[in-house]
C-alpha cells in the first residue's frame, strides 16, 4: 500500500510517498511560493534532487504539479501510474473538541473542520484548501485527517481547564489543546516497545519534543496525561522566537508602557522573544550556544532558562504520573545537542536519572539510542521522530478499518 503524505502551509507544500508494507520512503518533495512570484518544487528520490519551477497560483495547481512530478522520472517520479496511490493522509492541525482520533475525511468531516477553522488561522486554511485540492486532483482516492492536537484529547479535564468563567470555556472552547501531539505520539510509541523489549517498565514516560518549537508530554500507559503548549502553541517552555510560560497582565503592561496594540504583543511573544529575544544572537539554538561558549553572559542565559524550564516540566509531570519510567528527547535540539539534553537532566538524579556522558555525545542516530547508565533507575532515550510515518500508520489504519 502507497500512502502520500501531505502538510500543507499557507505558500507551502511538503509531501512524502511510503510503501507501507515495508514503511519505505519512495520519495520526498516540497513546493515553496504558492500563490507567490518563484513557485518551485523540489524532489528527492535516489539520492538525487530535482527542481521544477512553475507559477502555481493556488494549492489545487501546486497539487495537481505534485501528481504529474510522482510520474515523471525525468524529474524522480516513482510510480508509474497516480494510481498507486492507495490513500492521503494529511496533517491537519487542529481537531478542536470534535474528534479524539485521525479520521478519514467526508463532507461531513470536512465541514467540522471548516468549523474549526478559527482555533488555526495561520494553519488550517491551508490544511483544508489542500484536502479540497486533493479531493479534485484525486477523485475517489480516500484521505485522513491526522491531527496536530488528536494525541492530546486523552488528557483529564482538570489538566486542560484554564481557571477561567466556565461559560467562556463552552463558548468559546479555551483550553489547553497541546501540538506536536504526532512526534509525541510517534517517540512515545516507539520508547514503549524499546522499554517492554528491553525488560524495562513503560508505564510512565515523559517525551520531550524540542527545537525551534518545544513541548513537553507526560505519557502515561500509552495515553497522553499533560501537555506544556496550551491553546495555542506559545504556552510552554522557552523557544526559538516564542516566550513560554508568561504572566498574562505582561500583555497589558505592554500596551500601556510600550504603547503596543495586543496583536502587536502577540507578534512580539510569538516571533521577537525565546533565545532571540533574550540572547539577542538567534532563534537558532546552535548559535546561541557557539556564543554562550565565547563568553557571551544573554546567550548563557537563555540556555540556562531553556534547561532549567524542560526540567522543572519533567519533574512536574513525573509527579502527575506518580514516578517516572523514561525521558524521551526528540526533536532538533532533543535529537542533535548534548549539551542541552545534559543541562536539562542535571539535577533530576532524585528521580533516578543517571546520565552516561560518553553516550550522550555520540552522534549515531539509530531508531532508539540510550544515554542513562545500566544503574540508571530512569531510562534516557533519544528518539529521532518520524511525523510522516507516523501520519502514513494513521492512514492505513483508518482506511483499512485496522
Amino acid at each position: 500500500m502507497k500512502v502520500l503524505v501531505v502538510n500543507a502551509g499557507s505558500s507551502s507544500l511538503k509531501y512524502q510517498v511510503i510503501e507501507m508494507n515495508t514503511e519505505t520512503l519512495l520519495c520526498k518533495g516540497g513546493i515553496e511560493r504558492i500563490g507567490i512570484e518563484g513557485s518551485n518544487l523540489t524532489q528527492e528520490s535516489g539520492g538525487k534532487k530535482y527542481n521544477v519551477e512553475k507559477p502555481l497560483a493556488n494549492h489545487t495547481e501546486g497539487f495537481d504539479l505534485l501528481i504529474k512530478c510522482l510520474t515523471d522520472k525525468s524529474v524522480g517520479g516513482v510510480l508509474d501510474d497516480i494510481s498507486e496511490i492507495e490513500a492521503v493522509g494529511h496533517r491537519v492541525l487542529h481537531t478542536g473538541t470534535d474528534f479524539d482520533d485521525s479520521v478519514l475525511i467526508t463532507p461531513e468531516a470536512l465541514k467540522i473542520l471548516e468549523k474549526n477553522a478559527f482555533l488555526g488561522p495561520l494553519h488550517m486554511p491551508a490544511n483544508i484548501a489542500c484536502v479540497k485540492s486533493c479531493m479534485q486532483v484525486l477523485p475517489g482516492v480516500p484521505n485522513v485527517a491526522v491531527f496536530d492536537t488528536a494525541f492530546h484529547t486523552t488528557m483529564p479535564a482538570y489538566a486542560y481547564m484554564y481557571a477561567i468563567p466556565y461559560e467562556d470555556y463552552e463558548q468559546f472552547k479555551i483550553r489547553r489543546y497541546g501540538f506536536h501531539g504526532t512526534s509525541h505520539k510517534f517517540v512515545s510509541q516507539t520508547a514503549k516497545k524499546w522499554l517492554e523489549d528491553n525488560g524495562f517498565a513503560s508505564g510512565r514516560i515523559v517525551t520531550c519534543h524540542l527545537g525551534n518549537g518545544s513541548s513537553i508530554t507526560a505519557v502515561k500507559d500509552g495515553k497522553c496525561v499533560d501537555t506544556s503548549m496550551g491553546m495555542t502553541p506559545l504556552e510552554g517552555v522557552p523557544m526559538g522566537t516564542r516566550s513560554g510560560d508568561i504572566d498574562a497582565s505582561v500583555v497589558e503592561f505592554l500596551c500601556n508602557f510600550k504603547k503596543m496594540t495586543v496583536g502587536e504583543v502577540i507578534t512580539y511573544l510569538n516571533k521577537k522573544s525565546g533565545f532571540l529575544g533574550v540572547s539577542g544572537v538567534s532563534s537558532d539554538s546552535r548559535n546561541m550556544l557557539e556564543e554562550a561558549h565565547k563568553g557571551n553572559e544573554r546567550a548563557r542565559l537563555a540556555a540556562d532558562m531553556f534547561t532549567y524550564k524542560v526540567k522543572k516540566y519533567i519533574g512536574s509531570y513525573a509527579a502527575a504520573m506518580g514516578g517516572l519510567d523514561c525521558i524521551v528527547f526528540t526533536g532538533g535540539i532533543g535529537e542533535n545537542s548534548d549539551e542541552m539534553r545534559e543541562g536539562i537532566v542535571k539535577g533530576l538524579e532524585f528521580l533516578g536519572v543517571e546520565l552516561d556522558k560518553a553516550e550522550n555525545k555520540k552522534r549515531e542516530k539509530p531508531p532508539v539510542r540510550e544515554i542513562s547508565t545500566k544503574a540508571s533507575k530512569v531510562r534516557v532515550l533519544i528518539v529521532p521522530t518520524n511525523e510522516e510515518l507516523m501520519i502514513a500508520r494513521d492512514t492505513r489504519r483508518i482506511v483499512k478499518g485496522e
